[in-house]
């Protein structure tokens, strides 16, 4: 081939590439993709924590100051919905798109047009979503979506218009999961380059591999669980509806079999996070590599059969409650082995605190918490009297905040060099960890006291006797909130400019040549279960 023929066709393949604006719109690169998902996510973070920071100053006191109840049901509801939806979902899947094809060694995602489409389903589902919130402030549009993000009936049969922009905004949403699930795991099952074997997977595309495979059982029910809630509304069916031989239960069983496997949706991609981490700041191969997976697996079948411990106060059979109260304590063992698995891979190896272990190792400590509140909340009888109350609220941000978010920020601090080519701030890196764990710990640990004094949750007023408790949650609220500038502004400062990142940034947490395999691609060493590799 001539040099003219290769002159050519270089300019050919140049013509065609996309700039500006049609750069982002029609984008086929996974590395665009995964950085518009992680500038949507961004977005969401704050408009979700604003909501969550409206109602922390709400119950600062006893008594009605700033929002009318329906208002303050309206803002809750968002608040989980963006958050979950708008915000860990589209950040996981922003790595999941950036990371996922280097890690295996494939040119780019399986099906890039469909990457396009998942992504760009996901800011119109966003615009719908603040619509369902905002429509209902214009007269004859009936009542603001009040029911909390699990939308049971009758409440969410009797909302006004808000919650039919709900519905479609969540049809919208599990569409774009739906298709974001295949493309990853169409990706992982036939992209891998050759040579790298199943047990060659780093951890982390190992768990959005379960991850995908969960969304694309649960997404279809919960979308047929809000179609039949539509028709319930518009349709005069009585799915949900005892006076017409339905049954609201009903409902709870579709959305909860979502609702809990959701849960490890969230949680998964973080564990394959720690996976890279803690190897790379430990300066030591991964412990117990191929038993995680299995643990991964477990995990993934584990959550979902046990969605009804949600429902243990509906009246189920006793049969029916022991089964999912076993089955959700069983859950305990692969979740401890994975903690296990990490705080052995840190057992004598040589570690340094950067930013990301910071978070890896808060992650440790703090989800371990939210792992014990989980075992008494599985517990039948301790349940009937938690249920329903702020220990629960508790509960689930000790899973989601360190489970999932802390799991992002390390993430982000990890990644950050690879993604924008700039080193970030160390110290400025190190004061947001301290503040927002400092101040996360301050929101939701009081929690667990005023749920178990009987304060009930989703709310807007209180008894005076739960003043004190609710007065620390929202001063840690508000300095929570309010550490994520920090964030924002670490974040802008990397992305224009800084110290330039080496070829590996984390070279200094490595040892010899073998360290970068480690925190790459490989397991450990066959033999490293029984003897520590010597730390120099």
């Amino acid at each position: 081939m001539s040099e003219a023929t290769i002159h050519d066709d270089h300019h050919d393949h140049h013509d065609h590439k996309p700039t500006g604006i049609g750069r982002w719109l029609f984008s086929t690169n996974h590395k665009d993709i995964g950085t518009m998902y992680l500038i949507f996510a961004l977005v969401m973070l704050f408009l979700g924590g604003a909501s969550a920071m409206v109602l922390r100053m709400e119950l600062f006191m006893p008594g009605i100051q700033i929002v009318d109840p329906d208002t303050y049901n309206n803002l809750l509801t968002n608040h989980a919905l963006i958050m979950v939806f708008g915000m860990v979902m589209p950040a996981g899947a922003g790595m999941a798109n950036w990371m996922i094809p280097m890690m295996i060694g494939a040119p780019d995602m399986a099906l890039p047009r469909l990457n396009n489409l998942s992504f760009w389903l996901l800011p119109m589902a966003g615009t719908m979503l603040i619509l369902s919130m905002v429509v209902s402030y214009f007269p004859g549009t009936g009542t603001p979506v009040n029911t909390g993000w699990t939308l049971y009936p009758p409440l969410s049969v009797q909302s006004g218009m808000g919650m039919d922009f709900l519905i479609f905004t969540i049809h919208i949403l599990g569409i774009s999961s739906i298709l974001a699930a295949i493309n990853i795991v169409t990706t992982i099952v036939n992209m891998r380059a050759p040579g790298m074997t199943w047990f060659k997977l780093p951890l982390f595309v190992w768990s959005w591999l379960f991850t995908g495979l969960l969304l694309i059982m649960i997404m279809p029910v919960l979308a047929g669980g809000v179609t039949m809630l539509l028709f319930d509304r518009h349709f005069g069916t009585s799915f949900f509806d005892a006076a017409g031989g339905g049954d609201p239960v009903l409902f709870q069983h579709l959305f909860w079999f979502f609702g809990h496997p959701e849960v490890y949706v969230l949680l998964l991609p973080s564990i394959g996070v720690l996976g890279l981490i803690i190897p790379t700041f430990s300066r030591k191969p991964l412990f117990a590599y191929k038993p995680l997976v299995w643990f991964m697996a477990a995990l993934t079948a584990l959550g979902m059969v046990v969605w009804a411990h949600h429902q243990y106060t509906i009246g189920m059979s006793l049969n029916a409650t022991t089964y999912f109260m076993i089955g959700t304590i069983l859950i305990s063992i692969p979740v401890g082995m994975m903690l296990m698995s990490f705080i052995f891979t840190m057992w004598r190896g040589a570690m340094t605190f950067e930013t990301p272990m910071l978070f890896g190792i808060a992650i440790i400590l703090m989800f371990s918490f939210a792992g014990v509140t989980g075992v008494m909340l599985a517990v039948v009888p301790a349940d009937l009297q938690y249920h329903d109350s702020y220990f629960v609220v508790a509960h689930f941000h000790y899973a989601l905040i360190p489970g999932s978010v802390f799991g992002l920020y390390a993430a982000v601090f990890y990644w950050l060099p690879k993604w924008t080519g700039h080193m970030y701030n160390e110290t400025h890196g190190k004061i947001f960890f301290w503040w927002t764990t400092l101040s996360f710990n301050l929101t939701f640990f009081p929690q667990h006291f005023s749920g178990l004094a009987g304060m009930p949750r989703r709310i807007v007023d209180y008894s005076p006797q739960f003043a004190d408790f609710n007065y620390l949650s929202s001063v840690g609220g508000m300095l929570f909130g309010l550490s994520h500038l920090l964030f924002l502004y670490i974040i802008i400062k990397t992305v224009k400019g800084g110290e330039k990142a080496p070829a590996n940034p984390w070279e200094g947490s490595m040892i010899g040549t073998t360290g970068l395999e480690w925190t790459l691609s490989s397991p450990p060493p066959f033999h490293s279960f029984s003897t520590p590799p010597s730390v120099k």
